[in-house]
């Protein structure tokens, strides 16, 4: 038998199969009791930094929680498991009991990731989600990213209001279940990665209040509240050990953390970084991504994979769209000389003032691969946090739109597509969670303060029409229609999508390592030419028009992908996008 466990510092730890130990960090409290199903409150034993332990006679299956207060009951901050909720007693979990089919999958190099970035519950949970693996493995897809699964309150939830780290949220299925998933996508040959929220803990169910001040800092003020105190051993080593347990004891291939900017201690990356390195098995590829608003390159030179890249985004939005308002509003200035930049060195913003922030923003990135740059023309907070939900490709010109799709696809960043991207979807996708009472108005209020301060909508009349994030409707009517796939439109964008990634295996993924940019060109308007040196000295070149004036460009020798066949020699009409592999143009 096969089997993967992690030993966290704190939680129910099973030392016998009838006996476990239980560890609560409860600083603010003297005395703790653990209160196990069917057994006599527990007494827990204090120690000097305010950690509670006991053991009991108890093995998996059992449920319980903690008594911090005589009126106050908590569920475990590291459960493994909350089968009725972030509200009710914990489950003891034997982290043994799963046998692994593919204990020895080491996952793929970062060259070879593209990753496409779903969300579970919209997949039809972990079942849902099993059943459709094996098609994106046909597609190309090398790498499966989830939004997080940690508990969140209700039913329905994008996953970045969760408060309990540690344990699978009960709305997907049971844990065995999640691993099973991870399981079958390591033998169709797909990494896993886990989307993970450290900078704050969700409105509904946050106990650690209660018994745990000092996890909190209020110096450090965040959008969803106090900061989180990170410069705390115990609290830093609380995200450390659930990083490694996400990846040693459920075997993910990497995570993405969530609003990397909004955590305190700039050293608890190095950190987590050195634990995750000492602790991972020898050969087994590891991969640790970035959501950084800061623009931290130092951070991709010590080691992390890659870093979303918000400025590619943004850039080609505003050149498909026009969107001119909030964060986007920045990159109407000399826009095509933005792209060039992003294409070359990564980043748009390295050190200049960063008007939506009053700030500098950034550091220089022209030294690092392209490949630390996780590229997207769409996600789930650039499609969800619009009022409306639209997806980009029902805000551009179709042409124009396929040209920024190959881009996407054949540049040596790191692509990734957002759930029914692959067949062209325009379903909406919207915010949604099951939030009610005071609470779900308060998460109402938030949405139309956030639409008045990035998109200029105030209008109450057009405010009331928008989809309510606490509706159920509004989770439902986010699903992607499958019946788009099977349109003639559909099969044509899954055919194009399939030939892109094709074309990305066999000739741009097998020399990536070592490439670096080669420079680029303005052309016109929307218009860029730019070329890097792949691992063999071959050079990738890209010419793309996204304007609406035809460019002239030197006709380039071997060209391996055109939007547009018939386009005239020496010319590049718009909406369109060249790609040739061999000399420069």
């Amino acid at each position: 038998m096969s089997s993967f466990r992690f030993k966290n510092r704190l939680g129910a730890e099973l030392i016998a199969p009838d006996r476990t130990r239980f560890t609560l960090w409860a600083p603010s409290c003297e005395r703790v009791f653990v209160e196990v199903e069917d057994l006599p409150p527990i007494a827990m034993r204090r120690h000097a930094d305010g950690t509670f332990v006991a053991e009991a006679p108890c093995g998996a299956g059992a449920r319980y929680l903690y008594r911090v207060r005589d009126n106050v009951t908590v569920p475990d901050p590291a459960s493994r498991f909350q089968p009725d909720g972030v509200h009710g007693r914990s489950e003891i979990l034997d982290p043994d009991f799963y046998d692994w089919k593919t204990p020895d999958w080491k996952g793929r190099p970062w060259e070879e990731t593209i990753i496409y970035e779903t969300h579970l519950g919209l997949e039809g949970n972990y079942e849902g989600m099993k059943a459709r693996l094996q098609e994106l493995a046909d597609l190309g897809i090398t790498t499966v990213q989830f939004m997080p699964v940690n508990s969140f309150s209700g039913h329905w939830n994008w996953g970045y209001d969760g408060v309990l780290v540690y344990a699978p949220t009960p709305a997907y299925g049971r844990p065995e279940a999640l691993k099973d998933l991870i399981d079958h996508a390591h033998s169709l040959g797909l990494m896993v990665f886990l989307d993970v929220v450290y900078n704050h803990f969700g409105p509904d169910g946050n106990y650690l209040l209660e018994y745990a001040k000092g996890f909190f800092d209020p110096r450090y003020d965040t959008p969803w509240g106090d900061g989180i105190d990170f410069h705390n051993p115990i609290v830093a080593d609380f995200f450390i050990d659930n990083a490694l347990y996400w990846l040693m004891e459920y075997r993910f291939d990497g995570l993405r953390i969530d609003a990397a900017w909004a955590i305190t201690d700039r050293q608890w990356f190095y950190k987590l970084r050195s634990r995750i390195h000492k602790t991972v098995e020898k050969g087994r590829h590891v991969h640790l991504i970035l959501e950084n608003e800061n623009n931290d390159a130092g951070l991709l030179r010590d080691g992390y994979s890659g870093q979303w890249s918000e400025d590619w985004h943004h850039t080609l939005t505003v050149m498909l769209s026009g969107e001119d308002k909030g964060f986007f509003l920045p990159f109407h200035h000399e826009t095509t000389g933005l792209l060039k930049r992003v294409l070359t060195e990564g980043l748009a913003w390295q050190g200049e003032f960063f008007p939506p922030r009053q700030k500098t923003r950034g550091s220089p990135s022209s030294d690092l691969p392209p490949t630390k740059f996780v590229t997207f023309l769409q996600n789930h907070d650039q499609i969800g946090n619009r009022p409306l939900g639209e997806r980009l490709i029902t805000l551009s010109d179709p042409d124009a739109f396929k040209a920024a799709y190959a881009l996407l696809l054949l540049c040596p960043m790191t692509p990734m597509l957002f759930l029914g991207e692959e067949w062209g979807s325009k379903t909406p996708f919207y915010f949604f969670s099951d939030f009610h009472g005071a609470i779900g108005e308060k998460v109402r209020r938030g949405r139309e303060e956030q639409f008045a301060e990035y998109c200029n909508l105030t209008d109450p009349d057009i405010l009331a029409t928008l989809p309510s994030p606490t509706d159920p409707k509004t989770f439902r009517i986010s699903r992607p229609d499958r019946a788009e796939r099977d349109t003639p439109e559909g099969q044509t964008w899954l055919a194009r999508t399939k030939e892109l990634l094709a074309l990305r295996h066999s000739k741009i993924t097998p020399h990536l390592k070592g490439a670096y940019s080669a420079g680029a060109d303005i052309l016109g308007e929307k218009a860029v030419i730019a070329s890097w040196t792949l691992e063999d000295g071959s050079l990738l070149t890209i010419a793309v028009n996204l304007g609406t004036d035809t460019v002239s460009v030197p006709e380039p020798e071997n060209i391996f992908y055109e939007t547009s066949p018939k386009r005239a020699s020496q010319t590049l009409p718009p909406g369109t996008l060249v790609a040739a592999l061999g000399r420069a143009f």
